[in-house]
């Protein structure tokens, strides 16, 4: 029988490569459902804060992201009818660059950072 001395080491090597993808495959994926939550909760904020009339709606939109850096936030708002009358719908569109941490994926996409956007319609109060 052959000296087998090491072949646990290197079983060990290939399978903590395995581990390790999965392990920060699974932080970045945590990452990315914050992102999207909060940019969803402050899609919300700015919304709800644009169709009762305030005029600081951007403002808003990035005092109510948490964990996320603000200025990096895109913030569009649009209203339906331009007198912002009462029963039409605003819509505040909300878009984060997100940043892949994990080794080795961003090999297989075209880059290693990605767009979310969020969208939020409501009714002018």
């Amino acid at each position: 029988m052959k000296c087998q001395k090491g072949q646990a080491t290197v079983e060990l090597a290939f399978s903590l490569i395995f581990l390790f993808l999965i392990f920060f495959g699974i932080i970045d994926f945590g990452r990315l459902i914050h992102a999207h939550m909060a940019l969803d909760h402050a899609g919300r904020e700015a919304a709800r804060v644009a169709s009762v009339g305030s005029v600081d709606i951007e403002q808003k939109a990035r005092s109510a992201i948490r964990g996320l850096d603000e200025s990096s936030v895109g913030v569009s708002v649009s209203f339906d009818d331009p007198a912002k009358s009462r029963g039409s719908n605003v819509t505040v569109r909300l878009s984060y660059p997100f940043e892949l941490v994990t080794p080795l994926i961003p090999q297989f996409f075209s880059s290693d950072s990605f767009t979310i956007e969020n969208s939020t319609v409501m009714r002018v109060e």
